[in-house]
Formats: C-alpha cells, structure tokens, sequence
C-alpha cells in the first residue's frame, strides 16, 4: 500500500459532563491517520457512531490510546476494541492505557481483555512503538486520576497533545512538535478544576511556540464563547495560528510546511 501523509480527524470535541451528557458537542475522540498506521485516541462515548458516520473503518485500526480512564475519555473504548477486533474473530490491534484504567472498575471489560494483541500500560517518561510511529507520555499530568499528555513522532512529522491537567510550571517544556492540540474546558481560571483554562493554554502556546495550535475539549464557558472566535482572538494575541477544532473536522499536516 502506498504511504499516505499524516491527518488528524476530531470525532468530537466536547469536554466536560455536561457538554457531553447533553451531546451539545460530539464526544468520540480523535482518530489519528499517520501514514499507515491508524490510531483511535480517547474514545468517548459515541465514537463508534462518529468513526462509521465519516466512513472511519475500526477493523483497519493498529492501536487505541487512552490517556485516562474518566468516561469523556473511555466510554466507547469496549465498542471499539471488538470492532478492531473483529468481535475477537482476529487477535489484533494494541491498546495503551494508565494502568488504573485496568484496576477495580476496569473501563475495559475482562472478556475482551485478551481480544487485543497486547495492552500496555503508559507510565511517566515512557516510550511506545505502532508500527513506524512512536508515542511517548513524558509527564504525568495533574488530574483526578492517572492521566498522560503525549507527543507523536511519525517519519513526517511530530506534534504533541497536552490531555486533561491542572495548570503546572513545568508543563510546557514536556512537550515539542510544529503542531499543539490543548485540551481547554475552561475559559477562565478555576483552581477547584483539574482541566486548563485559556488563559493557561495561551501561556503554554506563547512558551512553545508551534507553527499551529489547535484547542479542542470545549465545556461549557468555551462552548458559550464561541471557540472559533476565542481562537481567532487567540492567534492575533499570540501572534501563532490557533484553530479551534469542530466536531469531523480533519487537518493534515502538511498545511504545517
């Protein structure tokens, strides 16, 4: 098969309880395209539905990441294994998850366990390999549970994508790449919330300076300021490209060239 360049698909891009519960915006995750490696990212609930609508085949998948067991995140993940899995008919496909995403209350079933080829679990400063593309998780984020950012390096490209957290110093410097997805659930600062806000999220795009952001995971103060423009106010403050991701959108990479 011929190689292919490197997109990222949105399945959805809400962020928080409410968001979601109301499905006031999609909730399904990303779907990584990274030449022929095929990657689900966080699939919440819905993601199934939002994968097949835009034709998205989950039986081609190479691997499910999740970067926290919390249901925004993981709520299609069963749905989506047994799809990858052909309904456990072929043992394929690995899935990354924090390891008390398997503890009691496991987000993924027992019996579907052993449908994948192998689950691993992701740790502080770890390395991982899908086919020619590798995920490192460099930092623990501050969350309610264990919780990794993560940074994709493909033959082509690398970008990083900084999950759910509180808001610490050294956040920023974990994290490198032409593009920057952030997880903003808030517009304003709430220091009861382990989730960044914009204003943190601008400190961070200022500090990093990529050739794109891309804000996505909206609650519902982001949702009421209308991301796009709080994207386009973003950009002429920062003085770098900040889109804010809408639910199917794709971007391809090499609009960063």
């Amino acid at each position: 098969m011929a190689e292919m360049g490197d997109s990222i698909t949105f399945l959805g891009t809400a962020g928080a309880r409410f968001v979601v519960a109301r499905q006031l915006l999609a909730s399904g995750g990303a779907w990584l395209s990274l030449g022929n490696t095929k990657i689900l990212f966080d699939p919440g609930p819905g993601c199934l539905a939002q994968a097949t609508k835009r034709k998205l085949d989950p039986a081609g998948l190479d691997a499910i990441i999740l970067s926290h067991r919390h249901l925004d995140h993981s709520g299609d993940i069963n749905i989506m294994i047994e799809a990858m899995t052909d309904s456990g008919t072929r043992k394929r496909g690995s899935v990354l998850v924090p390891a008390d995403a398997l503890r009691e209350d496991s987000v993924i079933f027992s019996y579907l366990q052993s449908y994948p080829l192998d689950i691993e679990f992701l740790n502080e400063g770890g390395s991982y390999l899908v086919n020619d593309v590798s995920v490192a998780t460099p930092v623990r984020h501050r969350h309610p549970v264990e919780t990794y950012g993560f940074v994709f390096r493909t033959p082509r490209h690398t970008f990083s994508w900084i999950t759910d957290t509180r808001y610490f110093e050294d956040l920023a410097r974990h994290y490198t790449g032409d593009l920057l997805i952030l997880n903003v659930v808030r517009l304003s600062s709430d220091m009861q919330l382990d989730h960044l806000s914009l204003p943190e999220a601008k400190l961070i795009i200022e500090e990093l300076r990529p050739r794109t952001a891309i804000i996505t995971h909206f609650g519902m103060t982001m949702l009421q300021a209308r991301p796009r423009e709080v994207a386009w106010k973003l950009s002429a403050e920062t003085g770098v490209q900040v889109i804010a991701a809408g639910d199917g959108m794709t971007f391809d990479l090499a609009q960063l060239k």
